[in-house]
């Protein structure tokens, strides 16, 4: 009941900032739940959640984290209908209930008056973050930081982070099975983790194995060695719920393994067992693989997950910070999330040595500090190229303008030179997908996304793309 309470905290807040406005809106909102710092909320039509999306939420969610000091998170729902709503449109709680929210030192009284609260009504002070409840033991393997609580959600892994939630049987739809997809520290790792501390907290009797591909090959030989395939196969197949498996890219040019892994899939797959699997690459990248296998992988979901942009960089450093409890400025936040553009780990990383060596040295973690130090710590790369040089390099190649590049033109050359430069860009500088979009004329991020994969694709396929590539990578140099 902590969670709820948390909860008509937060309401009774917003509420006091525009009662008879809030009244007639959450009339048509319902809540289902909060776990892990995800709201789970129903609304009664899609004109009702915009708008409480638009002029409620970041009222409501800012003193969610200002509590709890999580990275709250909204997963709607929309239809249906609600049985038990927010606020009732006479203005009154829903279901007459009237709750004393109590923090301590002060209260704030729900009652039929809620919508014109007193001049001394204050929010609650702040205090330690609810912790779920769990009788089961923590399973092997896992990182107890890696919840849904503790994940930054941006625009690069929005659909990865949905979709994980819907596995672990949260709001929206479940995916089975769910394949996410990424390079190294992006946080593949992280959701699956989360899924299964979900799943542990709130079904504490479902069997979740979760497992490297690494290990699975190793479990196999060794059983093949010591004649104990019943007992292998009765744990993947009979005595298992949720199977979430690490880097299934691993078992590439395993037959023998790809074999009785397929096999494992089909008998879970048919019971509705959750599958997940995390890989480097998208299933129909994945060399030396069985085709039936590359096949089942993309039966459910394939997410895939880029680098960060910018704002989202800048949102991981602050919820690294705060758990680390390292007292970061504003200005040190943005430069560190501007120079570190590769992946999560990296970023993070870079902030645990600034604080560690700040520590050992009494100094602060100022702007100064971490200049210092990361040019100390970073190899420089004399022929590194920019977007701008990229750009550039591509227009002379094609014998265009800048300009074009960044026009609404989309004349078939200068549509072609624009993918081909938004794909080098994405490829030697790890830039996300929104921050290409904006260097390219301001661009949605999908049309880069979409403009990326095509390239990658006739790079394969096409021999003139792919001889175009050669010659604009040799101009612009190795990037190792």
């Amino acid at each position: 009941m902590q969670h709820e309470s948390l909860w008509n905290e937060a309401v009774a807040f917003t509420r006091s900032k525009s009662p008879a406005s809030f009244e007639q809106w959450f009339s048509g909102v319902q809540f289902d739940g909060m776990t892990d710092g995800v709201v789970s909320l129903r609304a009664r039509d899609e004109f009702v959640r915009e708008w409480v999306d638009q002029h409620f939420l970041p009222t409501l969610l800012d003193y969610l984290r200002s509590q709890t000091g999580w990275s709250m998170q909204i997963a709607w729902s929309v239809g249906g209908e609600l049985e038990r709503p927010v606020a009732s449109s006479r203005g009154e709680p829903a279901e007459g209930r009237a709750r004393t929210l109590s923090n301590g030192a002060h209260a704030v009284r729900a009652t039929d008056d809620v919508g014109a609260p007193s001049a001394n009504d204050e929010p609650p002070v702040s205090r330690r973050p609810v912790t779920a409840k769990t009788s089961a033991p923590p399973l092997e393997g896992l990182n107890p930081k890696y919840t849904f609580a503790n994940f930054v959600v941006g625009p690069s892994n929005q659909l990865a982070h949905a979709a994980a939630i819907g596995a672990a049987g949260g709001v929206g739809p479940r995916h089975n099975p769910l394949f996410l997809c990424g390079g190294t520290g992006l946080g593949k790792t992280h959701l699956v983790h989360a899924v299964a501390h979900r799943i542990r907290a709130e079904r504490p009797q479902s069997r979740i194995l979760y497992v490297s591909a690494e290990k699975f090959v190793n479990e196999f030989v060794q059983a093949l060695q010591e004649n104990r395939m019943s007992e292998f196969r009765s744990r993947y197949r009979e005595r298992c719920d949720v199977l979430l498996i690490d880097d299934i890219q691993f078992l590439a040019s395993k037959t023998q393994t790809q074999e009785e892994f397929f096999h494992a899939f089909n008998a879970l797959h048919q019971a509705d067992k959750q599958i997940i699997f995390t890989s480097d690459k998208y299933p129909q990248q994945l060399e030396r693989m069985e085709e039936r296998l590359v096949s089942r992988f993309s039966w459910g979901l394939v997410a895939d997950i880029q680098g960060p942009e910018l704002e989202t960089r800048v949102a991981i450093l602050r919820k690294k910070a705060q758990m680390e409890q390292i007292d970061l400025a504003d200005e040190v936040v943005l430069y560190l999330a501007q120079t570190i553009r590769s992946n999560v780990r990296e970023l993070e990383g870079t902030l645990i040595r600034l604080a560690a060596k700040s520590s050992l040295l009494g100094r602060l973690v100022d702007l100064d500090f971490a200049r210092q130090e990361i040019a100390a710590t970073t190899s420089p790369r004399a022929n590194e190229a920019g977007v701008d040089d990229i750009q550039r390099v591509v227009c002379h190649h094609f014998k265009l303008r800048t300009s074009d590049l960044l026009s609404k033109d989309r004349h078939k050359s200068i549509a072609f030179a624009r993918h081909v430069a938004m794909y080098l860009c994405k490829q030697r500088l790890k830039c996300s997908f929104p921050e290409l979009g904006r260097a390219f004329g301001n661009r949605d991020h999908t049309t880069v996304m979409s403009a990326v994969r095509k390239v990658q694709h006739l790079r394969t396929t096409d021999p003139d793309v792919r001889a175009h590539l050669e010659a604009l990578e040799r101009k612009l140099g190795t990037n190792d």
